[in-house]
């Protein structure tokens, strides 16, 4: 045997193990990144009165998350939403987030502030699909898409967690003086970890929990006092067999000089109560189908013009749900009604609507 391309033969594989070994142990430790997207569209006949009735396809809204860990107790997410209606892309959530125990998280950049269930489960993660249409959920000042840029602490304490933030005031409302935002909230049944949530379960949870939120921000220099805005929400769930469960959920709102639907008026109230059941599920199918209902009346009042009168707003909604794989995969009947007692003309809504999400 020559020795000489032996030695030759042994130094080349040493070599090639080194060099390996650092790629190797660099792709050990590579942190995780994941990628999803979701889809929401519709077909929508919408029935105004005194105008002309539509009907039209809607690609309602197309979002990308991507969510990565940089180090330990540190992680990230990235999160994009394009508008069909506006027809362009916008950031929703940007923000590094440092997770030091269940008791102590903070989050940095953009992402939805302390404030009402209805903001922090949004449309992707709400039981209904007319979300958003009543004048009473999530009226609080936003940036984009109910989110705020700043800084947010949330701890769970057992059955409690409490939040609070934070926000840039210019970019949400158009007034120097910072927003301030906190939430608390306590589950009577399952805990509901972390701070985005959700609308329903689907019957995975048994949840008994009421929160409340407020933000305050004080006046300019051609203002005084300060503005705020206050939310109470209510859910509670409860299985009842087989998959099947049902579902109640409230909330009140106040937003006074701060947020609210309708900019002419610098104070609006309401309330809304929406209840469901999810049935059973059947044999041979894959998913389950829901019935919801929802009834919401909110009132517009401090008209910035005097000579605008004050109005109220009724909504009515029921769906007719297949849930084929809970918020991956549903779809949704639904029917909407909206009356107002001046100022806007009554509207009816009948369509379905999509979602799918990975």
């Amino acid at each position: 045997m020559d020795t000489g391309v032996s030695r030759w033969a042994i130094g080349l594989a040493a070599a090639g193990l080194l060099a390996a070994a650092p790629a190797r142990a660099q792709e050990n430790t590579v942190p995780p990144v994941t990628v999803g997207a979701g889809v929401q569209t519709s077909y929508v006949h919408d029935a105004p009165d005194g105008g002309d009735a539509t009907d039209r396809f809607l690609l309602n809204s197309v979002r990308l998350y991507v969510n990565g860990t940089a180090a330990k107790h540190i992680t990230f997410m990235f999160n994009t939403e394009y508008d069909g209606g506006s027809n362009h892309v916008t950031v929703l959530d940007a923000a590094a987030q440092f997770g030091l125990s269940a008791k102590v998280n903070f989050w940095v950049g953009r992402m939805l502030p302390p404030s009402d269930r209805a903001n922090l489960y949004g449309p992707y993660y709400s039981h209904e699909w007319a979300v958003y249409t009543d004048g009473i959920q999530d009226g609080y000042p936003f940036v984009a898409t109910g989110r705020d840029n700043g800084v947010l602490y949330f701890g769970q304490f057992d059955r409690l967690r409490l939040e609070g933030g934070v926000y840039d005031g210019p970019s949400a409302t158009g007034q120097a003086a910072v927003l301030t935002a906190a939430r608390a909230q306590y589950d009577f049944w399952d805990a509901e970890p972390g701070h985005y949530m959700n609308g329903t379960f689907y019957g995975d949870k048994n949840i008994l929990a009421v929160g409340g939120a407020g933000q305050w921000q004080s006046g300019g220099v051609s203002s005084t006092g300060t503005k705020q805005a206050y939310t109470a929400d209510f859910l509670l769930e409860r299985k009842t067999g087989n998959g099947s469960a049902v579902s109640i959920e409230s909330e009140l709102s106040r937003y006074d000089k701060l947020g609210g639907y309708d900019p002419k008026y610098a104070l609006s109230h309401g309330a809304y109560v929406l209840g469901a059941y999810l049935f059973p599920k059947v044999s041979g199918l894959t998913g389950q189908f829901e019935l919801l209902g929802k009834f919401a009346n909110a009132r517009f009042a401090e008209p910035v013009t005097p000579t605008d009168p004050e109005y109220t707003q009724k909504t009515t909604e029921f769906n007719f749900n297949y849930v084929i794989s809970q918020f991956k995969a549903r779809a949704m009947f639904f029917y909407l009604q909206k009356n107002f007692s001046a100022m806007h003309a009554n509207d009816k809504q009948v369509g379905v609507g999509f979602q799918v999400q990975m």
